[in-house]
């Protein structure tokens, strides 16, 4: 999962850069809004953290644009204003949350979460396809009751095919969700970790889930 923090503080943006890596997301940062704005419309995010008073291009600006083009990309307004009127001007011009700061990082999380969650369209944080079970909140996995111990690429490659179930990824899709810094280009990175992928799940002679389509990609269904 790719996230975009637009934070003009650097100490906060190193902690929420952190944070979220630590949790396992792919993330792209700026302190400008005239850069934000570039990111968010030249790379696919599942959530966005904006703040408000960024220079440049504020926050409020950023958010406009993307909603004028039709991009239903989550954002979440990360702001000292708070002000009813202020947080509701931010809601209405299309956030979908807003959180004052000072705020918790373990809050921050639990919402971005959320955001991942309903941009999927998934209500729980556990993902069920077959017999393997994801719960994105703990980032573990069980198949048919037993747990499968997984790396972190090899867990973030997982989610990423889960929470679009049955679609398929070409390799580009998938490094841009799981690997950072990658700037495009076929690898076979991506090849080899889901050679590793597939050994882990298919314990005892379960049934492969992990699909290739030739010449297009990857794909999660149960057999």
């Amino acid at each position: 999962m790719r996230v975009l923090v637009v934070e003009d503080y650097p100490p906060l943006r190193s902690s929420i850069v952190e944070c979220l890596s630590e949790e396992g997301y792919v993330v792209d940062s700026t302190d400008s809004g005239d850069e934000g704005l570039w990111f968010a419309r030249n790379h696919e995010y599942d959530v966005i953290l904006l703040d408000i008073m960024v220079p440049e291009v504020s926050g409020l600006e950023i958010l406009g644009q993307l909603r004028q083009k039709g991009d239903p990309v989550p954002v979440i307004i990360i702001s000292a204003r708070d002000a009813v009127n202020q947080r509701v001007e931010g809601l209405e011009a299309g956030a979908d949350d807003y959180l004052v700061k000072p705020f918790s990082l373990d809050e921050l999380v639990a919402r971005v979460r959320v955001q991942v969650r309903r941009r999927h369209e998934k209500k729980s944080p556990v993902i069920q396809i077959g017999d393997i079970s994801i719960n994105t909140a703990t980032k573990s996995v069980e198949r048919a009751g037993v747990a499968i111990e997984l790396t972190r690429k090899e867990y973030l490659l997982l989610e990423c095919l889960a929470y679009r179930n049955g679609e398929v990824l070409s390799r580009d899709d998938i490094a841009r969700q799981v690997y950072e810094d990658y700037e495009g280009g076929t690898s076979n990175v991506v090849d080899v970790y889901i050679g590793y992928l597939r050994k882990k799940l298919n314990i005892d002679g379960l049934p492969n889930v992990i699909h290739t389509k030739r010449g297009h990609g990857y794909f999660l269904h149960e057999s």
